[in-house]
């Protein structure tokens, strides 16, 4: 393949799953990482995208990627997430379900496997998917509901999350810097989002790695202030650091 083709191909990466890394361009393309490297230093050069460590990222941190494309981006790695993240709910508990495609694999095992829960949700899709269990109570926020995803946000949904005070809270999230920030895009949303921490007594962050070095705008707070961490890879190597400097488990499916 050319180059110019092969950089058409990692923009188009890079615009549906937010974030790549060179190993997996490297084996997607069959060509040598010093390429890999190459394609992505020229492309950064052009603000074509950004360059990171281990990989690139969405040059604009101002938008995230649409809803329909995050819902197939990485969808199997998100399910195992899921899968293993309910293996540490267990029956009878009440929960927090944030915005987020993550979030909504997690209800999808959840409405399988558990038996008996509280959720409280400012998520539509997540209400939607667990409204059909007749042992689960399902209480929905109220507020300003976007039409994109689905999502429930501002002032009221804030007041409303902050009644609360539950067992868990199932986090979502638009990227992980390095320094270990937790980003978002949505200002409104991430005030809902730090609610549902402050209200939880654990709080579990599902994360796929395209998430890792992703850039976002609005800063929500530290991955030290999670309870756990599940992925579908290690992260990078500043962000295992914080996670073990801090002994916040860290489990990778």
């Amino acid at each position: 393949m050319k180059a110019n083709k092969r950089h058409e191909k990692i923009i188009e990466l890079v615009k549906n799953h937010g974030y790549v890394n060179t190993e997996e361009l490297v084996d997607k393309f069959n060509v040598s990482p010093q390429t890999i490297r190459r394609d992505l230093n020229e492309l950064a050069e052009q603000n074509k995208i950004k360059r990171n460590h281990g990989g690139a990222t969405l040059f604009t941190s101002s938008e995230n990627s649409s809803y329909q494309i995050r819902k197939i981006a990485n969808r199997d790695e998100k399910q195992k997430i899921a899968q293993k993240l309910v293996e540490h709910i267990p029956d009878d508990a009440t929960l927090f379900i944030d915005i987020g495609t993550t979030p909504e694999a997690v209800a999808y095992e959840l409405l399988t496997r558990h038996q008996n829960l509280r959720i409280v949700t400012n998520n539509i899709n997540v209400a939607s998917i667990l409204m059909v269990k007749p042992d689960f109570k399902v209480i929905l926020a109220g507020g300003e509901v976007r039409n994109r995803d689905g999502g429930v946000t501002g002032e009221a949904t804030m007041d409303f999350i902050s009644q609360f005070r539950l067992d868990f809270g199932i986090l979502g999230i638009s990227g992980i810097d390095f320094d270990g920030s937790l980003l978002d895009f949505d200002y409104h949303e991430v005030r809902v989002k730090k609610a549902i921490i402050e209200n939880s007594r654990k709080v579990f962050l599902g994360v796929d790695h395209s998430k890792f070095g992703r850039n976002a705008m609005v800063k929500l707070g530290r991955i030290d202030e999670v309870n756990l961490v599940i992925t579908d890879q290690t992260p990078p190597e500043e962000i295992c650091n914080i996670l073990k400097e801090n002994s916040i488990p860290l489990d990778i499916v």
